[in-house]
Order: C-alpha cells, then sequence, then structure tokens
C-alpha cells in the first residue's frame, strides 16, 4: 500500500526525473480516469490519509485492500477532514466517511486495478532494488550491531544518541515510548522519508532505497541471457546466496576477485543480480529473475552445475 500510494503521488509531480520519468511514462499510458480517486486520496501534498497505509501482517494484497477498507469509519471521517481542511474535497468522499458500501467496493477496486495495471509490470524491479537495500542493512547489524544499522542510513537518517534525526517537509517529533519503529524500504519513496500522522498508530519510517542498485530485469527471452551458459557462471550465481561482497563471492566460488568481479558484470547485465557499494566494497544480490532462474534450475532434469552443456 505504500508503494501504491507513494506511486501515486510521483505520478502527479515531476520530482526525480532521471529516476522515474521512464515509469511516469509507462503509467500514464496504462491509467484511465478510475484513477482520480486515488489521486484525490493521495494527492502530490504533505499530508495523505493514514488509513491508506495500514499496519499489522498482510500476506497479499488483498489483506491489505482488505484492511483498507475495514478502517472504522470514525477514523476515515476524521482523516478526510484533515485532508479537506487543506483542499476542496468531491462529494463522493463524503458518502466514502458516511460508510457507503459502493464507495468502498469501488476505492478496493480502484487500489486493485491500479497495481495490477501499473505496478505490477513493475514489481520484479521493485523488490529487486528493495531486496539490495534490506541485504546492505542486514550485513550492517551483523556487522556493528543496532548501532552499525542506524548508522548505516547516513546521510539520509543521522543516529545521534538517542534520537534518529532526518530532514523532514515539517517539524515533527515522534516519540516511540517504548515502542519499535519499523524502517521501511520503499522504491517510490522520494528524496526524504515519510511517517504516519497519527502519533497513536504503530510508528513505521519508510525512507527511498539507496539509488545505487545497477540492475536490469529482463525477460526469460531476453537475449543477453545467452552470455550466462557456462559452470562457471552458474557457480557464481549460486554462490551470490543471501548476499556477498566481490571477495567472498571468489572465495565461495573457488575463483580470483577479478575473475569473480568480471562474471558479476556479466550477471548483473543480464538483470540476475545487482551491485550496491557498501563502505569501500561492493555488495551482490540476486534479483528476483535470478532467484527464478536458480530454482527453475534445481528443478530439471539434469543438475545445477550442468547448466553450462
Amino acid at each position: 500500500m505504500w508503494e501504491i500510494v507513494l506511486s501515486v503521488q510521483v505520478l502527479q509531480n515531476r520530482e526525480g526525473p532521471l529516476l522515474f520519468d521512464g515509469w511516469r511514462q509507462r503509467a500514464r499510458d496504462k491509467v484511465r480516469p478510475w484513477i482520480r480517486p486515488l489521486m484525490t486520496l493521495a494527492p502530490q501534498a504533505p499530508y495523505f490519509p493514514d488509513f491508506l497505509t495500514p499496519s499489522g501482517p498482510a500476506d497479499t494484497l488483498e489483506d491489505e485492500i482488505e484492511s483498507v477498507l475495514a478502517t472504522p469509519r470514525a477514523r476515515i471521517r476524521a482523516e478526510l477532514e484533515l485532508l479537506g481542511a487543506q483542499r476542496s474535497l468531491p462529494t463522493w468522499t463524503h458518502r466514502l466517511a458516511d460508510g457507503d458500501i459502493r464507495v468502498f467496493e469501488g476505492l478496493g477496486h480502484t487500489l486493485r486495478s491500479y497495481h495490477n495495471s501499473v505496478l505490477q509490470p513493475e514489481w520484479p524491479s521493485v523488490r529487486a532494488h528493495i531486496e539490495a537495500d534490506r541485504a546492505k542493512r542486514m550485513r550492517a547489524f551483523a556487522d556493528g550491531g543496532v548501532e552499525g544499522l542506524l548508522r548505516s542510513y547516513s546521510p539520509l537518517l543521522r543516529w545521534n544518541p538517542p534520537f534518529l534525526e532526518t530532514h523532514y517537509p515539517v517539524t515533527q517529533e515522534l516519540v516511540l515510548g517504548g515502542r519499535g519503529l519499523l524502517l521501511l524500504p520503499s522504491y517510490f519513496c522520494c528524496r526524504s522519508p515519510v511517517t504516519l500522522v497519527d502519533p497513536e498508530l504503530p510508528p513505521v519510517l519508510v525512507y527511498p532505497v539507496a539509488r545505487d542498485v545497477h540492475d536490469r530485469v529482463l525477460g526469460p527471452g531476453d537475449k543477453s541471457l545467452a552470455t550466462l551458459i557456462g559452470k562457471t557462471r552458474a557457480t557464481i550465481l549460486r554462490s551470490i546466496g543471501d548476499g556477498c561482497t566481490t571477495t567472498e563471492l571468489s572465495r565461495r566460488s573457488g575463483t580470483s576477485i577479478a575473475s569473480a568481479s568480471q562474471h558479476a558484470a556479466v550477471l548483473r547485465e543480464a538483470g540476475l543480480i545487482s551491485t550496491q557499494r557498501h563502505g569501500s566494497s561492493v555488495l551482490h544480490n540476486l534479483t528476483p529473475l535470478g532467484w527464478d532462474l536458480l530454482i527453475k534450475a534445481r528443478h530439471r532434469i539434469r543438475p545445477a552445475q550442468d547448466l553450462g552443456r
């Protein structure tokens, strides 16, 4: 839901032209007038209703949409009043606040249609960036504990114990009061992190993923996949596992550092891995396409080590 809301905002502005102009063009070719309710609820503005991004466990898109539609009517009404104080709202939002079932069903259909037609084609790239960012944070945690993890967000976030600070569109302080803080990487979060307005809701800080990821997600018929034929690259791909540096990749695969780096470059060009800088080294991770290739290879009659034949 965060990616839906934030991408709807990106669609309405010109921020991040190098990052999002290509996606904006593809998205505008697909959207229809039915997207207008989403633009009404998630305008390009500092505020949008918290109920659009529910917290709590959810396994599927349908679970998330159901959480949105199950929001107590009193809360929806209060949050729409906040939105209405900033801009004029169409009459259908009043029916939403009153619990009109047809409006709720329409909102659910709009969320589903937007995700399926606009976001789903981009989802492999979204996942690749988020998984690469998560791997970087987990490595920072493994190397330096919580302190190392929080320091890894610099300069986006500044860990100044006991405060975590960031630039924000408005002056705001989120007091945890013993609660945990969910740090959520986002593909469509642009410029600065964002949090919920209601301080009583479970604390969450959504931040833009690192943009030094070099990934290119391709279809299975792309000709560049032919460059992967060979035992060494199959070994390199398997050796990356849950993420590793070039030095670790060299050790795991039994190749020289120069050879590991060269093969990783080919795999990255083919869209099977992503590479992200981590301090003085780089961190390689499998993309969804890379994972899919390994899974399919394991289920073939031929063993994975015969990929090069």
